[in-house]
């Protein structure tokens, strides 16, 4: 595993922060749509080696004084439960999670706007929910006339139909739980609002992806429509930045497909010349000006195509995805010539399915193989068998390599795993006692109590954070728990580890 180093995270802060504060300087205040995840931002630490996940809420705190937050949340999203497939947790979880990750870093979120609601009844239960613990919520209805009537859309009917939120700083920064959350008519509302107040209101938009100053096929720029193969999104030459400029920029088709309609609804509220010509003048993006290696981002770029095609397979296996998805994704690998073995881990977890399958152990006629690459670049097998799942032998032989062990060396005693398969089987009446990677865990954690290689091996887990695995089967929910808490960056095959329809 690389550790080469292709961003400067310093030089990013430094430029992002400046780029922010002149665009606030333009305006009485700058309402700042926050765009992609404010915290654990692993899609850009993976394509651009040496950035940190949460560099952004770093910003934000240099930024605090001058700056308070607005938090949106679709209440379509909240009606239907929509979750985040990175956490596995919903929409609306993820925002009072992301209010006390703010909460911790000294700030403090306004207010919380519910967009686009219809007296969801879901979306009323969050707003008592959020109320009751003294957070004020506003409700904003759809905007009547958008997009095409701006007369109606900019009127006491449309974005006046809406209530205002009262902020007291320069810079208000709208964020959101994930896409389509109805940031942009927030700030536009702001705007109105601030307008017919006498005040002057700008907008502007902080998007990392995809990032404006690199070539339009540049694996990160590549990697970031496999990120966004199931929206659709494709990366363009901005016209408009073109025509005004006689300059290249990158931008994606629904940014530039609203960017006309966007510039009308701007000019009608300010009532004076269009702020912007392109939507790429919109963005403070320099994530750009932070890529010190270009090379080593571009391999990194390429690994997480990779990523994504798997991704969107099992996505689609499960039912979670149209083929479309797939198939867009690998046109993307087509054009960068890699393959899906190229993924180091890949090919070696196939072999240890294969070699499970040669020894017949594995478990009702399923033979699952899983890989790990470690920090030093050394790749540790495991496979499944009647025992435990291919991700628990996988982790548990990472460890025992961690801590100098004998690959031979047993660190679960035969009663722990006897006593929690019985539980499974005869007590809870599960379909199987093969330990997923929770079960293991604990059992792990047991054992240490009397074993001191057992703790050893304990101690080693958190050396797995960051590193690279491989399975050829879909992860149960209690491989994909286990893998999630130890922080391993994790692809799979879209095969089922079992016959049966409900997996556990």
């Amino acid at each position: 595993m690389s550790h080469a180093v292709g961003f400067d995270n310093e030089r990013y802060l430094q430029q992002q922060t400046e780029a922010i504060l002149e665009r606030v300087r333009r305006f009485d205040r700058l309402y700042l749509e926050f765009g992609g995840k404010l915290l654990f931002d692993y899609h850009a630490a993976r394509v651009l080696p040496g950035y940190d996940p949460n560099v952004k809420m770093r910003l934000l705190h240099q930024l605090k004084d001058q700056a308070e937050v607005l938090l949106c949340i679709y209440a379509g999203d909240i009606e239907r439960k929509k979750m985040r497939a990175d956490f596995g947790i919903s929409y609306d979880t993820d925002a009072l999670k992301l209010m006390d990750d703010l909460h911790d870093n000294g700030i403090e979120v306004t207010a919380v706007v519910i967009t686009r609601y219809d007296n969801q009844p879901a979306a009323d239960q969050f707003r008592n929910k959020l109320e009751r613990r003294g957070v004020r919520v506003f409700l904003h209805r759809a905007t009547r006339g958008y997009p095409s009537n701006v007369d109606v859309i900019v009127s006491d009917e449309g974005y006046g139909a809406n209530p205002f939120v009262e902020t007291t700083k320069p810079l208000v920064v709208v964020t959101a739980p994930g896409p389509g959350s109805g940031k942009l008519a927030t700030c536009l509302t702001m705007m109105y609002h601030d307008h017919r107040r006498g005040r002057k209101a700008g907008y502007a938009k902080f998007e990392t992806f995809p990032i404006w100053n690199l070539p339009l096929k540049h694996p990160v720029n590549m990697a970031y429509e496999a990120a966004t193969a199931d929206l659709g999104d494709v990366n363009l030459i901005d016209p408009f930045h073109l025509e005004a400029y006689g300059t290249a920029a990158v931008n994606y088709n629904r940014d530039i497909e609203v960017f006309p309609v966007l510039r009308n609804i701007l000019q009608r509220i300010t009532g004076g010349d269009p702020i912007y010509r392109s939507p790429t003048d919109m963005g403070v993006n320099r994530a750009g000006f932070g890529i010190v290696d270009d090379e080593v981002c571009r391999r990194a770029a390429c690994q997480e195509v990779i990523r994504r095609f798997f991704r969107h397979s099992c996505e689609y296996a499960l039912g979670l995805a149209d083929r479309e998805a797939v198939r867009r994704t690998e046109r993307l690998m087509q054009e960068l010539q890699v393959r899906p073995e190229d993924r180091r881990v890949v090919p070696l977890a196939r072999r240890a399915a294969t070699e499970a399958a040669q020894t017949g152990k594995g478990s009702h006629g399923i033979y699952c193989g899983a890989a790990i690459e470690l920090h030093d670049g050394a790749i540790v097998t495991g496979k499944n068998s009647p025992l435990m799942h291919a991700a628990s032998s996988v982790v548990l032989n990472a460890v025992k390599q961690l801590a100098g062990m004998p690959d031979h060396l047993h660190l679960l005693p035969p009663t722990v795993t006897r006593s929690i398969g019985t539980l499974k089987r005869d007590i809870l009446g599960g379909k199987t006692e093969s330990l997923n990677l929770d079960e293991t865990l604990i059992a792990l954690s047991i054992s240490a109590l009397s074993n001191p290689a057992a703790q050893a091996a304990m101690e080693c887990l958190t050396r797995l954070a960051g590193c690279e695995m491989h399975s050829t089967h879909l992860p149960t929910p209690g491989d994909e728990v286990g893998l999630k808490r130890l922080g391993i960056h994790v692809t799979s095959d879209p095969f089922f580890p079992t016959r049966y329809l409900h997996m556990d």
